[in-house]
């Protein structure tokens, strides 16, 4: 009456599914519409320092190779500026103060101690400290420490000039396009402070929600908020409330446990579980035998095939689900879309 697969399959796909854990393999919540949006921000970006800094050469304000005038850490905090703008690495006072203060470390570093190999190990780990302490953390920031390290001559020789020419103008011209690029779509207004302050509320706010919030609901919430979330306090609070919105639609219990379906026990964390049902006893078989097989897709006992009477299996249940867009979403949301 039931087929199961061969065992060796299903330790094959847990061994692959743990590799993909192990390198942080995950699923992205973000449209094909904000990748493309994120890499043109960002090219237009690195073209726009390019341009201005060729303006400068050409007017003659200053006479130095491309390698000075173009700081390729900003190829780093272009991504972060571009492609997650929410998020808390991105805010302008992380990509000012984090270059800031990691180029002043790193100009300090090659003047009292010249150009050795711990030179640069000192200079980062130091950018790092201070970037943390100041509240300013911007990983491209450690990439502009090294580089004033190792850049050689040319760089050197500018000094604490290197503050001014070429960083602040970096700066200023990448953070203006970051600006001007992301108000013209209204879900990417840049800084994040300004999304918030307009945007209007998602829904009234209630003390008398009673609803759990499920691992589902914050998966759609995610496709929602749309945007690759290195998340900062308000963006919490608006995917929390989007995950609420979500969770006043739960169902208690699917009405029926049918082969081949997908079900999920709605929980949080560890606990949450996604199971199939592989095969089932058929109709009018007594309860004390009526079983099904299933196996777990995700979540908790992954990639493991049990068996279990249909109505325990029922118990576990608290609603069927489908994969969308490499997320698991209750079947009436992902038929709604």
């Amino acid at each position: 009456m039931f087929s199961l697969r061969p065992i060796y399959l299903m330790k094959l796909r847990a061994t692959f599914h743990e590799f993909k854990q192990l390198f942080g393999f995950s699923a992205n919540t973000t449209s094909h519409n904000e990748k493309l949006i994120s890499a043109l921000g960002g090219g237009l970006g690195i073209a726009g320092i390019m341009w201005v800094m060729h303006v400068i050469v050409q007017a003659q304000i200053l006479s130095a190779n491309s390698s000075v005038l173009v700081i390729a850490s900003m190829g780093a905090t272009a991504v972060l500026l571009f492609a997650v703008p929410h998020g808390a690495l991105s805010q302008p006072w992380a990509v000012i103060g984090g270059h800031f203060i990691s180029a002043i470390l790193g100009i300090m570093s090659v003047k009292l101690l010249g150009n050795g190999p711990w030179v640069a190990a000192l200079a980062v780990g130091g950018a790092i400290g201070a970037m943390y302490y100041l509240r300013c953390v911007h990983p491209p920031g450690g990439a502009t420490a090294l580089t004033i390290v190792i850049g050689g001559a040319d760089i050197n020789a500018l000094g604490f000039q290197f503050l001014l020419m070429p960083l602040a103008i970096n700066i200023t011209v990448i953070m203006t396009v970051t600006v001007v690029f992301n108000w013209c779509f209204g879900w990417r207004r840049y800084p994040v402070h300004l999304a918030h302050k307009l945007k209007r509320p998602i829904s009234p706010q209630s003390s008398e929600r009673e609803h759990e919030l499920t691992q589902e609901d914050f998966a759609a919430a995610m496709q929602e908020l749309d945007s690759y979330v290195d998340i900062t306090p308000e963006g919490l609070t608006d995917l929390l409330e989007l995950a609420k919105k979500h969770a006043e639609k739960n169902i208690t219990h699917p009405a029926k446990i049918v082969a081949g379906h997908i079900y999920s026990n709605g929980k949080l964390g560890k606990l949450w579980s996604i199971r199939q049902v592989v095969d089932a006893a058929p109709v009018n078989t007594p309860k004390s035998k009526d079983k099904v097989i299933y196996k777990v897709l995700a979540g908790d006992g992954g990639y493991e095939t049990h068996m279990c009477l249909r109505s325990e299996f029922h118990n576990w249940a608290r609603f069927e689900v489908e994969k969308h867009n490499q997320q698991w979403v209750k079947v009436e949301e992902y038929e709604k879309t």
